[in-house]
């Protein structure tokens, strides 16, 4: 359906941010409009059916302890399936458990034996979990920002700590392995691991923006739908042009830059999954298992154990991340050693190299960058706050609200 010729606002891009801007815009009474050039809500958040099994672009879940995840979805009609909060790290082709106590008291044998440096070590990791988790946000932020390696180092998690737990695992947060990202942004993100659990849903990630987009009317949709030209409040699609009190340029950060000349947006960090296939899964915990020093591997874990609706049947699908390009034949015996397993029992389903994953939050960290650029025109996404899901929903929020305020401002201020 094309765009009508007039609109109160127009929503580019239908990812988390523009989603969340026009939820709160339709909820205030707005006529909103979203327009995206995929066939599909969500963004980034895209899933497909590969022969049977549920397939997400790369490996990607939700947080709960983000909070815009937990005030604006639905979670119980998301059926989502629960990750345990840790990993397994192999030293020495040995597997050792690390994983949060509070919720996995039967593990925490598994973990204190871990080998990260002795009781000392590890009770500097829970020292730093408990302040991200529990410090207020303001007095983390008022700390001196560093580098997210020196942070740690600071911590005092020692060198075992970090280079067998928390680069690997953070390198498949931050999508980088020199961990050069924001001080702050690592407490950040730390706080919602300590705080939320991690899901999939049912239906793959992509359900996410389906439930929000499916809050707006029918008629406020427009999917398949290319924007060639925003001037001013004015969009332009192959179907001709759309005048607005306000625009919203919620698409990736390529294209928002192609749409606003000047406006600095970058997503930099790239990251390829492999996806394969096993008759079974080799331990049934539903545990990402690191990868090691020296190797290409990030991370490889059984989906299907955490979400078993990504399987058709009783077969155990794996996903494995690599931050450069790889192919399949380059990872395969990585992966197969991550999982334990012979090379020949997996089958390969599909890879996906995403690139332009998400931007960087290296310091300083531009937090709650600008939305409203004047004259009517609005940009949100993750590159406006952090780059995450909590970081697009909150941006696309603060968007709605300057809106608002100049749209209706005594609505605004209800």
């Amino acid at each position: 359906m094309p765009l009508p010729p007039r609109a109160e606002v127009v929503v580019v891009g239908a990812g988390l941010a523009g989603l969340s801007a026009a939820v709160r815009l339709a909820a205030a009474g707005a006529d909103v409009h979203v327009v995206d050039a995929a066939d599909h809500p969500g963004g980034r958040l895209s899933t497909q059916v590969v022969d049977g099994f549920t397939v997400d672009r790369g490996f990607q879940v939700l947080n709960t302890g983000y909070p815009r995840t937990a005030a604006d979805l639905d979670l119980p009609a998301l059926d989502l399936g629960w990750f345990w909060t840790g990993a397994v790290v192999r030293v020495d082709g040995r597997e050792h458990r690390v994983v949060d106590p509070r919720r996995h008291p039967g593990a925490t044998v598994d973990t204190v034996r871990a080998p990260l440096g002795g009781l000392l070590h590890e009770a500097a990791v829970g020292a730093f979990s408990a302040r991200a988790g529990y410090l207020p946000v303001d007095r983390l932020l008022a700390v001196p920002e560093r580098s997210a390696e020196q942070a740690l180092r600071r911590a005092r998690v020692g060198g075992e700590a970090l280079e067998r737990f928390f680069r690997p695992f953070l390198s498949g947060v931050l999508l980088e392995s020199e961990l050069a990202t924001s001080s702050h942004y690592l407490d950040l993100v730390w706080r919602s691991f300590v705080r939320g659990r991690i899901g999939l849903p049912a239906r793959g990630m992509q359900a996410v923006g389906e439930q929000l987009a499916d809050r707006l009317p029918a008629a406020a949709r427009h999917w398949g739908t290319e924007v060639l030209e925003v001037s001013g409040c004015q969009v332009r699609t192959a179907d001709g042009t759309t005048s607005a009190g306000a625009v919203v340029v919620a698409t990736d950060p390529g294209t928002a830059s192609r749409l606003l000349p000047g406006l600095e947006a970058s997503a930099p960090r790239q990251v390829t999954t492999h996806l394969h296939v096993l008759p079974s899964s080799p331990r049934g915990v539903p545990l990402v298992v690191l990868g090691e020093p020296g190797g290409q591997l990030v991370n490889s874990v059984v989906v299907s154990d955490a979400q078993p609706a990504y399987s058709p049947d009783d077969r155990a699908l794996v996903a494995s991340s690599t931050l450069a390009p790889t192919r399949e034949a380059e990872i395969r015996a990585e992966v197969a050693r991550a999982q334990g397993v012979a090379t020949t029992d997996l089958e390969h389903l599909t890879s996906v190299t995403v690139t332009g994953a998400q931007p960087a939050a290296v310091p300083p960290l531009q937090h709650r960058r600008p939305v409203d650029l004047g004259e009517g025109l609005f940009v949100c996404g993750d590159h406006r706050d952090t780059p995450s899901i909590q970081g697009a929903m909150a941006s696309g929020a603060r968007t709605a609200r300057a809106v608002l305020r100049r749209l209706r401002p005594a609505v605004a201020q209800a």
